[in-house]
């Protein structure tokens, strides 16, 4: 039984061997059918055309950049069977293509605008008028008004709509103490000021029908006339003008200073305040001030936003125009290596390149300095004449377009020569002449045909203005028409023989030496009479300003006064030999009565 079993066992194994011979002959066989036809195909098939070559590389590189080309025609037209083409057309139709963002540029056309007008013209009114007149009074219509666009219409209603949001306390406060606020409102306010502050003559008629009524001011124009006063309420009151300064960049611009007010304590000792003579505005354009009194000011030459200040404690401040601040950008310090007693002098020399801040304390210490660096001065110099005499300098003057020397005032009343640089650097000749302290000096800054920088004026205590010359320690002449101290003297800027002095009774004298050396060309007394200390003239010569004792800075038009003609050069050659000649024959008087 056993063997049986074996056998049959035997038996189906070799048919099943068999059946998988004859499965693997089969397939082999397909495999070598598909093999056939496949290489009857490729052989059915002709070489590809130069456009077949093209059109396939065309399609590979649209494929390349996402985009699957149309299958061509000739391929829908296929030799196969209609279903293959028609299955081939619907599978490339059914691809999705790719999508991608594109910019759109969108051009908008305003609509055209329909303007319409009427034209007028003037005719005389007639009372009647005729029907045609009345007929075409029908005719006409009124013009069509202009639409708005719906666009504008809702813009307009949305702004109505929408309120601006109220700002909280916090947010209004924060906003009024910015920088940004605080200088648009001082800019703002000035220009405000200008324009309620101008006074026009709308009335003024050019057919020459008011000449009649100004030929008297015409008249006038020969002699001082008051122009107008600068004065404010708030810090004017109860102080002293100390000095003035006109701007040589900007003509219209004054710069006064003042000292301390004594009823206000808790205002700043020194002030300064810049005027414009522009505009008629009665408000200072800037307010500078610091905390000691200024003794002297001036603008900066050559540099047109500087305003440099002398105080009574010895430092040099300087303010910024550009500066909403109206404390110093710059001071020097208060040490042994700058000055310690009053400045009475500031002056800028120099040409635009090259230029120094020279300053001169009654100490007798003379000081250079740069304007970008007031931490200490560049040159220090002390003025002592014959090595031994400190020189208390009151006043200082240089001549034209000389930056190393010039001349000083003295407390004792002599007046100095001295040099900055050179082998004589320091205190040189000395004038004697005043019996007092010498309160204003000026050198002659007239430019014309014939040089006359050697020539200074100087004022006093001693009621006295002297016409000095370099080349003699002894003064040309004496005007003293004067009944009180005489506290300042400038000569004029553009005529050679006009000068302008100031005295303690009120009175503004401008002396002419073409025309007479004993009593002034004309002479105007301020109303109450108050003590003038200082004069200086505006740099076309034209207008005078004067500082008094109660803070009150006022302008005269000096008219036809300050205008020089050309003869007034030589004419002032033969006034001072005709002053030599009478000096001289005085002199010889003098002599023979002391030796007789």
């Amino acid at each position: 039984m056993a063997d049986k079993s074996d056998l049959k066992a035997e038996l189906e194994r070799k048919k099943q061997r068999l059946a998988e011979i004859r499965e693997e002959k089969k397939r082999k066989e397909e495999e070598r059918k598909k093999r056939d036809v496949r290489s009857q195909k490729s052989e059915a098939v002709p070489e590809d055309s130069d456009l077949d070559h093209k059109r396939r590389e065309t399609e590979a590189l649209l494929q390349s950049i996402g985009i699957s080309p149309e299958p061509p025609l000739d391929r829908l037209h296929d030799d196969g069977p209609p279903s293959n083409a028609v299955k081939l057309f619907l599978i490339s139709r059914s691809r999705t293509q790719r999508l991608g963002p594109s910019k759109i540029t969108q051009v908008d056309f305003q609509p055209r605008e329909l303007v319409t007008y009427s034209k007028e013209t003037q005719t005389p009114l007639a009372v009647l008028q005729s029907e045609d007149e009345d007929e075409d009074e029908e005719i006409l219509e009124p013009a069509p008004q202009l639409v708005p666009e719906p666009r504008e219409e809702e813009g307009k209603q949305e702004a109505k709509e929408a309120p601006p949001r109220e700002l909280t306390e916090e947010e209004k406060q924060q906003m009024l103490h910015s920088d940004e606020f605080l200088i648009f409102f001082d800019c703002t306010i000035r220009v405000m000021e200008r324009a309620l502050a101008e006074d026009s003559d709308i009335f003024f008629d050019y057919s020459g029908r008011d000449l009649d009524d100004k030929e008297g001011d015409i008249q006038a124009g020969s002699n001082l006339s008051f122009n107008r006063l600068f004065y404010d309420e708030h810090w004017s009151r109860h102080r002293v003008v100390t000095c003035l300064d006109w701007s040589p960049q900007y003509p219209e611009l004054m710069v006064a200073s003042y000292n301390n007010n004594e009823g206000a304590p808790h205002d700043p000792d020194g002030v300064a305040l810049v005027w414009n003579m522009k505009f008629k505005k009665t408000t200072p354009d800037y307010i500078f001030h610091c905390q000691s009194s200024v003794v002297s000011v001036g603008f900066a030459r050559f540099h047109p936003n500087l305003v440099v200040g002398g105080t009574y404690s010895g430092q040099i401040v300087l303010w910024d125009n550009r500066s909403h601040r109206r404390t110093p950008a710059q001071r020097t310090p208060l040490s042994a290596s700058a000055h310690t007693h009053p400045v009475y002098c500031v002056n800028v020399v120099g040409t635009q390149n090259a230029n120094n801040l020279i300053t001169v304390s009654t100490d007798g210490k003379m000081c250079s300095w740069s304007l970008d660096m007031l931490s200490q001065p560049q040159e220090s110099m002390e003025l002592v004449y014959n090595r031994s005499k400190p020189v208390a300098v009151t006043c200082m003057a240089f001549p034209a377009s000389d930056v190393n020397n010039f001349v000083v005032g003295s407390e004792e009343g002599a007046v100095y020569t001295a040099s900055r640089h050179g082998s004589k650097a320091g205190i040189g000749e000395m004038f004697e002449g005043h019996q007092g302290p010498v309160t204003g000096i000026s050198c002659h800054n007239a430019v014309g045909p014939i040089d006359f920088s050697h020539l200074f004026v100087t004022s006093s205590f001693d009621w006295t203005v002297k016409l000095w010359n370099t080349k003699h320690n002894k003064p040309l002449y004496s005007f003293e028409d004067n009944a009180d101290y005489v506290y300042d003297v400038m000569w004029s800027p553009v005529h050679p023989a006009l000068f302008a002095a100031v005295d303690g009774m009120g009175r503004l004298d401008l002396w002419n030496l073409n025309s007479d050396t004993e009593v002034p060309a004309a002479s105007v007394t301020m109303e109450g009479c108050p003590a003038l200390n200082r004069v200086r003239w505006a740099p076309t010569g034209r207008e005078v300003a004067v500082g008094d004792s109660e803070g009150r800075v006022w302008i005269y038009d000096v008219g036809e006064l300050a205008v020089p003609h050309a003869e007034d050069w030589t004419r002032l050659v033969r006034t001072l030999a005709e002053i030599r000649a009478n000096r001289s024959d005085a002199e010889e008087e003098a002599a023979s009565q002391l030796a007789g």
